[in-house]
């Protein structure tokens, strides 16, 4: 606990950027308080939980792609250290989940409609003939600790299983001719990047994951990939927050506080069943961690990308590693969860702050992963949600001092907020140095 009369910093927002900030701070010996009207229920609740730098790689995004890697890096220890700090039990559940009143949202809970959240080588003449090297896969083994592509790794992603992290790579696929061409030439990107990948035919494609629809034509492996449920590690990051006695605000930040030039908190809105004035929290910092609602309280370049995604259930899992295709040009990925759980999603759309669950961007999902995967259409759906991603102009995160004493800024994680986690803390407390100046607000100035 922070000592008496300690500097406290106020976070706002309670995805799992925000709760990742104020977890670690307190771990530094700060003093927190979170403002967040339903924490974990925001963008978090609706991510799919990919930590894939590698096989997320565009052409335009090779800033991103190292801040990935680099907290790619970064996420077996931060996930041990969380593990620890919130409590989990045997059974991979956070203690105090199941206790009346908690921050924590359940780690199973599905809320149908919540809006709250988002046989031919690959490319000519590739050269790969089957037998020519070893199996797809066989690099090291999953939660070994060696990262392909990834030094320094740390502890095996294996050792933590109560936030069903898992580490057994992305198996992104083609389905027609012209995604085939243009997988064959990300993959080639990737080959010049030095980045872990294996190309794959359509048969050694269906080898390594039998579901497969005999119409993949090939696919890229990318062994380093991982991913993890953000429900689960919101829950967690909620657990070891009250655990370690930092209080979380349960409302909407209305607006900064200000003396002179400087920040010093936030006014908080009054409850939609009350009158009068919300209340304030004070303190010498505000970190902005409001994802798609920064723009809200301070001048910074970020939007609402709205992202629908489904979660469908089956007794046996349907697939044992991550799966990305591009079908007739549009992306879709598919995600097992340790409880056999399947998250398919993710619409991209510019509709502003508009969460609602649409019957055509649901079936645009299930019409292109039922290509890739024909079984899907057989299991049951368990959850719909639309999130808002909080999206930037050049798609890279504002971390760090906004040029207002006061207030310093976590936010603009687009699609990659639970990848870069561990990194945008690391960041704040000053650990991370060289990459800072790709996410510094200034840019914009």
């Amino acid at each position: 606990m922070p000592a008496k009369g300690a500097h406290v910093d106020v976070i706002v927002g309670g995805g799992v950027v925000g709760l990742s900030v104020a977890w670690r701070m307190a771990r530094s010996g700060r003093a927190v308080t979170v403002v967040d009207p339903a924490p974990g229920r925001g963008a978090s609740y609706a991510a799919a939980g990919m930590l894939a730098p590698v096989s997320e790689v565009t052409f335009t995004e090779a800033p991103l792609l190292r801040l990935g890697v680099a907290s790619l890096r970064r996420w077996p220890a931060f996930a041990a250290e969380l593990a620890a700090d919130a409590g989990l039990t045997p059974d991979a559940t956070p203690v105090q989940d199941a206790a009346p009143g908690s921050d924590a949202p359940p780690l199973s809970d599905a809320r149908p409609g919540s809006d709250t959240g988002p046989g031919s080588g690959v490319g000519p003449g590739s050269g790969v003939a089957p037998g020519s090297r070893p199996a797809p896969g066989s690099g090291p083994a999953p939660g070994s600790g060696a990262r392909p592509g990834v030094s320094g790794a740390g502890p095996g992603f294996a050792d933590v299983r109560g936030l069903d992290l898992r580490a057994d790579g992305t198996l992104d696929v083609a389905f027609g001719a012209d995604d085939l061409e243009a997988l064959g030439e990300l993959a080639a990107y990737m080959e010049e990047l030095g980045l872990p990948v294996e190309r794959l035919t359509g048969r050694e494609c269906r080898r390594l994951e039998p579901m497969l629809a005999p119409s993949v034509r090939g696919g890229l492996l990318a062994p380093g990939d991982a991913w993890v449920d953000p429900r689960r590690v919101t829950a967690a990051l909620l657990s070891a927050l009250e655990r370690r006695g930092v209080p979380v605000v349960r409302a909407r930040a209305s607006e900064l506080l200000r003396d002179g030039d400087r920040v010093s908190g936030v006014r908080l809105a009054p409850p939609e069943s009350e009158n009068g004035t919300g209340g304030e929290v004070r303190g010498e910092r505000v970190v902005l961690a409001a994802g798609a609602w920064s723009s809200e309280l301070a001048e910074v370049p970020v939007r609402p990308v709205k992202g629908q995604i489904m979660r469908l259930r089956s007794p046996q899992p349907l697939l044992s590693r991550c799966v990305r295709g591009t079908v007739h040009g549009s992306s879709v990925y598919l995600v097992p969860r340790g409880d056999g759980e399947l998250v398919v999603g993710a619409t991209q759309e510019e509709m502003g702050f508009d969460t609602k669950v649409t019957a055509g961007g649901l079936y645009e999902l299930l019409r292109d992963a039922r290509e890739l995967v024909p079984g899907v259409t057989e299991l049951e759906v368990a959850d719909v949600v639309a999130g808002l991603r909080p999206g930037t102009p050049d798609n890279l995160p504002l971390i760090g001092p906004s040029g207002t004493p006061g207030l310093v800024y976590a936010t603009g994680h687009h699609r990659g907020g639970v990848l870069l986690a561990p990194l945008t803390t690391a960041m704040l407390l000053g650990e991370e140095s060289e990459l800072a100046a790709l996410c510094a607000p200034g840019r914009f100035s």
